[in-house]
């Protein structure tokens, strides 16, 4: 589960059971990314916070699904196999929904694997957004007032490339805290996620 010692939910009290009672989902299923954090619960209720703000919150004007992808990509730049199989599955449940939405889900995967950002299963507006992604992933201080001239050319507004940002800077964190623990998936739920969106203190993983 992670290279340090973590606190189990059965063997969890106090103020980490609380947190841990906040954040699981079916069967008292903690995902491993929060139990890393169980010897200092102050940084899990950290982490917890911004991710359910970030991603899942009724603020944000991008679709959920969408957010998730910037997510995949991101852990994907960063070889973090355990975020991008995480988030991938999260963005293909939200995506079941629509129309083809499985199939769509599996190609948007399948190219971002192999950096086919041209590929037609993204739109112009989706390449702006991951262009800017892997520059601020992999090439953070290379990026100027000007690199953010495209994202709006492509239609998003200023708030929009907040939230664009954010998710980007949010899994960059999130995959170190992952890779620098060794945190893996074993006995994990994956896809599952915090989507209660309309409730910012709703932290239950469904």
């Amino acid at each position: 589960m992670s290279w340090i010692k973590v606190i189990s939910y059965a063997e969890s009290k106090g103020k980490l059971r609380k947190l841990y009672d906040r954040v699981k989902g079916p069967d008292d299923n903690v995902d491993n990314i929060m139990m890393a954090h169980s010897l200092r619960p102050h940084s899990m209720e950290g982490h917890m916070a911004i991710y359910k703000y970030i991603l899942h919150h009724s603020g944000n004007d991008l679709p959920k699904y969408f957010l998730e992808m910037l997510g995949t990509w991101v852990s994907m730049l960063n070889q973090c196999d355990y975020c991008a199989e995480h988030h991938f599955a999260g963005m293909k449940r939200l995506m079941a929904q629509m129309d083809n939405g499985e199939a769509k889900a599996d190609a948007i995967y399948s190219a971002l694997k192999f950096n086919d950002l041209a590929n037609d299963i993204f739109t112009p507006a989706d390449r702006a957004a991951l262009y800017y992604a892997r520059t601020l992933t992999l090439q953070p201080s290379a990026l100027t007032e000007k690199s953010i001239q495209p994202l709006r050319d492509a239609g998003y507004d200023d708030g929009a490339i907040l939230e664009i940002n954010q998710v980007s800077a949010y899994f960059s964190y999130a995959n170190r805290t992952v890779l620098g623990l060794g945190v893996n998936t074993d006995g994990d739920v994956l896809g599952l996620s915090p989507n209660n969106s309309d409730n910012p203190d709703d932290w239950g993983h469904r």
